[in-house]
């Protein structure tokens, strides 16, 4: 009974001192006007008091640098008396150094007050603190010294309470400066004596309002109109008092750039003006920026979609009497070769039919009553066919790389699209460096399309060789993947730039991820889940759909393209290397879950046969 006595007596006593901290208060003390004498005799309402210049004058005869305030090298042996045991006992760094804004009446400037808490380390031979406050890049804009009495000791408890600075006025807005609070005294072979902390002024829109900042104003009503190839912009003019005079538009797509200056002159509108961008591209998306011509100055983000614009037809031929009797005779001939072709190709199905024990009754029902096959030309005249770059993981082994090249091969040949992949382009990766290399593909791409896969969840890592003596396997292995770091960081480059768009609200329709049958939708990256995402090869005729900007049903009609709907992409010689390496890549991934050792050794044997289809 008395170890239990015992114990709960210890832990009482160790409780005691946190008890005590708790009912100290957290009331902030601020700085004391007080005279040297009396910190120096320890006097009564001198407890933290701060020291100016004059002070400085008056105890050691010459007055210090204006930029360094009241600030000495030693303060607590200069000022405080003669005794040197009162100076040179260790106390650490203040914790909890916070920075305050405090309101004034210039509006092109801020002011701030500093804060902390004293350690409790060290915390009876406190003598005061310094402040100083420095502006990044520059030199020291100010310093204030704060000092107790000699007599002062103060207890652990008060590591709890706040001590403030003076304000530190005329700090320049949207600047970054440094505030360091050291513990005094400084013994010179202690290094932890002081605390510094980053921070940044407020912008002038943060403390003064938009519309009384001339970097910071930028227009909010935006208005996009177009007539014919012209696109007229309407936007709201920046307040007369800011002194803006002129503007300027600056609009880019497919790497072209068009820059306009906006100078508005008109007498009757002050609030609004209205400019035209012309010499547009017909079926291209812009993105416009719109800022006041001045330095720094914010920009506004705007799109601009330029429609296609229908051609008015040819004035109507003239018909003479005899062309006027052959037009009917003409549509006669041509009617009985349709009926003629209708009747034979509708025989052949049917004979087929007969063979196969369908009933043909099921299936001319389901024609009379589907949607009517129509010829769609594609939008625009294109002076070239859009461009399509192609990234993918180079995680998940030699199979899947060659269905993603079996890919490429048929969108180039039977989509009207010219691709552009690093396995194509070894050459000019290694000029380039496959980074600058992704990087402009990205910029010059009309169309970013990423391959998605397991191998995108995991992270890249250099190729470990268990046998370091067998020079041709490694070597074999290092050249079928030139560019294996490269092609999953730019999957993380497209990611970036997906969120980036989504976050400054553009049109995302650049970007699209596609999955194999074999794969899941868990495969596609958190990021890329905002864009359009195919499964392949179900979804080619959508794939078409997105790059050439078509539409697969109308009213009355749907979009049919024998080269690329579920079952006439098979008969093609690129679409049936598709569908192989497709079901190859497939059942490589299902035997990497049931046998991941074996899985090695089977592509080892693969790496040749990679390595030709690279080189085609």
């Amino acid at each position: 009974m008395w170890k239990a006595a015992l114990v709960f007596c210890y832990l009482l006593a160790l409780g005691w001192p946190l008890w005590a901290q708790e009912d100290v208060t957290d009331a902030a003390i601020t700085p004391q006007d007080c005279s040297m004498d009396c910190i120096r005799q320890g006097g009564p309402g001198c407890e933290y008091c701060r020291i100016t210049q004059a002070d400085v004058k008056g105890a050691l005869g010459f007055k210090p640098i204006n930029r360094f305030g009241s600030c000495i090298p030693w303060p607590c042996f200069d000022l405080l008396g003669e005794d040197p045991e009162l100076c040179q006992h260790y106390v650490q760094a203040p914790n909890d150094v916070k920075v305050e804004f405090v309101q004034e009446a210039n509006p092109k400037s801020d002011t701030i007050v500093v804060s902390w808490k004293p350690s409790h380390y060290g915390i009876a031979f406190l003598r005061g603190f310094q402040v100083s406050l420095q502006a990044l890049g520059g030199s020291t804009n100010a310093c204030q010294l704060f000092l107790f009495h000699r007599n002062l000791s103060l207890p652990a408890s008060h590591a709890h309470k706040v001590y403030k600075s003076d304000p530190f006025p005329g700090l320049s807005l949207g600047s970054q400066y440094a505030v360091t609070v050291m513990a005094l005294p400084v013994p010179e072979e202690w290094k932890s004596f002081y605390h510094s902390k980053i921070f940044s002024t407020r912008s002038c829109a943060e403390k003064n309002g938009l519309e009384q900042c001339k970097k910071d104003w930028y227009p909010k009503q935006i208005k996009v109109e177009q007539e014919g190839t012209a696109v007229t912009v309407t936007f709201n003019l920046a307040p007369p008092n800011l002194g803006i005079r002129s503007y300027f538009s600056l609009c880019y797509a497919n790497g072209m750039k068009k820059y306009t200056d906006i100078t508005p002159n008109s007498p009757k509108n002050k609030t609004h003006h209205s400019f035209q961008l012309e010499d547009l591209q017909e079926g291209t998306n812009y993105t416009c920026e719109i800022a006041a011509n001045e330095v720094d100055a914010v920009r506004r983000t705007f799109n601009v979609q330029v429609l296609h614009i229908k051609k008015g037809g040819t004035s109507p031929l003239s018909v003479t009497p005899s062309l006027a009797l052959l037009i009917p005779v003409c549509l006669a001939v041509v009617a009985m070769l349709i009926v003629c072709l209708a009747a034979l190709t509708r025989r052949k199905p049917k004979l087929h039919m007969k063979k196969l024990n369908i009933k043909p009754d099921v299936i001319t029902q389901d024609e009379e009553s589907g949607t009517q096959g129509e010829v769609v030309a594609l939008p625009g005249k294109r002076p070239s066919p859009p461009r399509l770059l192609m990234c993918y993981s180079s995680n998940d082994g030699p199979a899947h790389i060659r269905a993603v090249m079996q890919l490429g091969a048929f969108i180039q040949q039977h989509m009207a699209t010219q691709v552009c992949m690093d396995l194509w382009d070894s050459l000019g990766v290694a000029g380039e460096g496959s980074m600058a290399w992704y990087c402009r593909q990205i910029q010059q791409s009309d169309f970013i399309l990423v391959v998605c896969s397991q191998g995108l969840n995991i992270k890249s890592k250099s190729p470990k060789l268990e046998d370091e003596t067998d020079d041709t396997e490694a070597d074999t292995w290092l050249d079928l993947r030139p560019n294996n770091f490269s092609s999953d960081v730019a999957v993380q480059l497209v990611g970036e730039e997906v969120g980036q768009a989504k976050a400054r609200g553009q049109d995302l329709f650049k970007y699209m991820s596609v999955i194999f049958e074999h794969s899941t939708e868990t495969d596609i990256p958190t990021e890329l889940r905002l864009v359009s995402h195919y499964t392949l090869t179900r979804d080619l005729p959508l794939l078409f759909s997105h790059l050439h900007n078509v539409a697969l049903h109308r009213p009355g009609g749907y979009l049919k393209i024998s080269n690329i709907s579920e079952e006439g992409f098979k008969k093609l010689p690129a679409g049936a290397a598709l569908q192989q390496a497709i079901h190859e890549a497939g059942a490589e991934m299902r035997s990497k879950k049931r046998h991941p050792v074996e899985v090695e050794e089977e592509t080892q044997k693969r790496q040749l046969i990679l390595a030709e289809t690279s080189a085609i």
